[in-house]
């Protein structure tokens, strides 16, 4: 098969299209033709080499993608194949052909466009996961969630909201508060304003239940600090590039819960809440609560241009890189 390879990490990694065989799936998994892959921070940290793990290269980029199965395990039900399905992997998926293992992957409802797909389980299942699982959000209460236009930010807006919450947004630039808005927050904070914890009492007038945070950096005691007693600050990652430090004589005094959120544990850990999760997930999606979509739909030409922009914290929502045709190409200009 055809598939794009990363031969060298960095901040512009080596990146080249090559013929490698096509993978073949073991008792519990599935062989997906892909369609588009949906693109996150995750990617850019992979590919610097900078994340815990570190791949042996080369190695196919891309971790969130939508695809028709096309064969399956022995211990997978054939009558899957044929059927449109979101999965994520460690990686594999900028390619013709990519692996998922059971429970790393959901059928979707009839009609879901494959740009959907791809830009829905890896994000929704980690807001969901955070929310509900860790957070244990009630209708009426106040979510406030931090780099809210972010691909797990703008999945936690959409996620709080069918849950019933009201969404208070907080992002860096005008455009992505009015995409915030768009995607069905009650509030947006501008927090690169000194005084933004004041604006957020101002605009809620009530202490906050959760924070959403998958920024970390000076933020996150700001964020705590707008906590009401028995609030939840749920750590979702650190896009800002620092861990945020929060002084632990504040939980105390606010009686207040740290939570750490990790979906890939969670998934890894405890396969079958992790299928019922996923369940729950596509229950949302097929009733119309959740309406996950690509910001913006691109070629496979410009995966380093999406990085590139993911770095600088200049992009909104989720890319997502359509596949079809792209690997009749002999490079990627």
């Amino acid at each position: 098969m055809r598939a794009l390879i990363c031969t060298a990490f960095g901040d512009e990694p080596s990146l080249e299209l090559a013929d490698v065989p096509a993978p073949k799936p073991g008792p519990n998994e599935v062989l997906v033709r892909v369609e588009a892959v949906g693109v996150g921070f995750f990617d850019t940290v992979l590919l610097a080499g900078r994340y815990q793990e570190k791949p042996d290269l080369p190695m196919i980029p891309g971790r969130e993608f939508c695809g028709i199965v096309e064969a399956g395990g022995r211990d997978i039900d054939p009558a899957l194949v044929g059927r449109r399905v979101a999965g994520t992997a460690f990686g594999g998926c900028l390619a013709e052909f990519a692996l998922a293992k059971r429970g790393h992957f959901a059928v979707l409802p009839e009609g879901t466009p494959s740009t959907t797909g791809a830009a829905f389980l890896s994000s929704y299942a980690t807001a969901l996961y955070s929310l509900e699982s860790c957070g244990h959000v009630r209708p009426g209460e106040v979510v406030l969630v931090l780099g809210a236009a972010g691909t797990v930010g703008e999945a936690s807006i959409d996620v709080a909201k069918a849950l019933g919450a009201t969404v208070v947004a907080a992002a860096s630039t005008e455009e992505k508060r009015a995409h915030c808005l768009r995607r069905g927050a009650d509030n947006v904070i501008d927090y690169t304003r000194p005084d933004w914890r004041r604006a957020l009492t101002a605009a809620v007038g009530r202490p906050v239940n959760i924070v959403v945070d998958p920024v970390g950096g000076s933020l996150s005691e700001t964020a705590f600090r707008s906590l009401g007693p028995g609030g939840r600050f749920l750590v979702v990652g650190f896009a800002d590039g620092e861990i945020g430090r929060i002084p632990l004589n504040l939980p105390l005094l606010k009686r207040a819960s740290i939570v750490g959120v990790d979906w890939g544990g969670f998934m890894q850990a405890e396969p079958e809440a992790n299928e019922r999760l996923l369940a729950r997930l596509v229950g949302l999606l097929a009733d119309g609560l959740i309406r996950p979509s690509p910001t913006s739909t691109r070629a496979l030409s410009e995966f380093p241009d999406v990085l590139a922009e993911l770095r600088r914290r200049a992009s909104i929502g989720k890319p997502v890189i359509v596949l079809e045709g792209a690997f009749s190409k002999n490079n990627l200009q």
